[in-house]
């Protein structure tokens, strides 16, 4: 495992390279200042053009969760004059901060839809995502992508806004996917889509998969996707403190990863999506979370090697609440897991314990 010198990612996550300089190809290597107040211009010319030849109810369409990212799209669309649709895919196990945090969204002021699938058929393939392809969380970020393009289609709404690019911020070869627009090339490469779907949908009726699959690859010239992240600076601790003010609320502590105010809408499927990065990949949310921070200029790359050193791994609370949704045993789950640990960077120590050769941190306590 390569890590980048200036953050701590390894190129082990999913479309990061390490450069000859030894810098990842998120923003670490960004050599090319951008004009902000160029994208601002670009962006109201582009929102004038959407309005001015929209003839229908809504401009827009929000997904949304309640987290802090799409409560800052809500606020920035308003702020624009937009007339937004917020649309949201109802986790089955939303938490009682993500269900404040989503009814303070819409009493900003907008219309909205909460879209909750047939229960038995998401239990199904999450179950499925998480057997087959060691992530809870692919089928539903089909429905992510998929549920907003169905009512931008049946309700005539021309576009339909994103917030951050991954591309952009967490690193991408391809250069054109880390730009405004959300593509079908984008969605392949970056949407987190199954690729073994019908292996996973087996029994299930196709008529039951239209929320996950109706739209996904379907190339509707009338309707743009765009990320608001490629005209405004997108910093995740400055856009909480602007939601903030206007009524969000953080956790009392971090439920995965370093922020208090991040991936809190969801018991569990997003937390164990997240730390099964540990057994694929080598490292955690939390390696993402401290790579933004030292990349903003908050933390340096020595302090955040020691936060990681103090990392507790195992989110056993949330593992509890997954099993039980999905009525499976933990040593059910931990079998699954331990499928999924990739044998390329974790070995055997003499002591029977798995460890990570040329692991970030020599001392580290395995």
């Amino acid at each position: 495992m390569k890590y980048c010198k200036k953050c701590i990612l390894p190129d082990t996550r999913p479309n990061i390279k390490i450069n000859k300089n030894g810098l990842c190809n998120s923003k670490c290597s960004i050599e090319i200042e951008i004009n902000w107040e160029k994208r601002l211009n670009e962006f109201k010319k582009f929102i004038k053009m959407i309005k001015k030849n929209n003839k229908y109810m809504y401009d827009c369409i929000i997904p949304v969760s309640g987290g802090k990212d799409s409560t800052w799209q809500v606020l920035t669309a308003l702020k624009f004059g937009l007339r937004p649709l917020a649309i949201t895919w109802k986790t089955p196990q939303r938490s009682q901060i993500g269900i404040k945090n989503l009814e303070n969204l819409v009493n900003l002021g907008v219309d909205h839809i909460d879209f909750t699938i047939n229960p038995i058929v998401e239990k199904k393939l999450i179950y499925k995502s998480f057997e087959l392809e060691g992530s809870p969380a692919l089928t539903m970020h089909m429905a992510i992508h998929n549920i907003p393009k169905i009512f931008a289609e049946k309700f005539n709404i021309p576009l339909i806004i994103w917030g951050e690019n991954s591309a952009f911020e967490y690193g991408s070869e391809d250069k054109t996917l880390k730009g405004s627009k959300l593509s079908l090339k984008w969605r392949k490469k970056f949407g987190n889509l199954p690729k073994n779907f019908k292996k996973i949908s087996k029994g299930i009726k196709k008529e039951q998969l239209y929320p996950y699959v109706s739209h996904l690859n379907k190339n509707n010239k009338k309707i743009r996707e765009i990320f608001l992240g490629h005209y405004f600076y997108w910093d995740p601790k400055k856009i909480k403190n602007i939601v903030k003010k206007k009524g969000f609320i953080s956790d009392s502590k971090p439920v995965v990863g370093f922020y208090n105010f991040a991936d809190i809408d969801d018991m569990s499927i997003i937390t164990v999506h997240h730390w099964m990065k540990w057994y694929k990949f080598g490292f955690t949310r939390l390696w993402d979370n401290l790579s933004i921070e030292i990349r903003e200029g908050r933390i340096s790359r020595k302090q955040a090697i020691q936060i990681v050193k103090k990392e507790k791994k195992l989110p056993i609370t949330q593992i509890k609440i997954f099993c039980k949704y999905l009525n499976i045993s933990q040593k059910k789950f931990f079998t699954i897991a331990e499928k999924f640990r990739n044998k390329e960077i974790w070995k055997l120590s003499d002591k029977k314990k798995w460890e990570i050769k040329n692991f970030l941190i020599k001392d580290y306590k395995w």
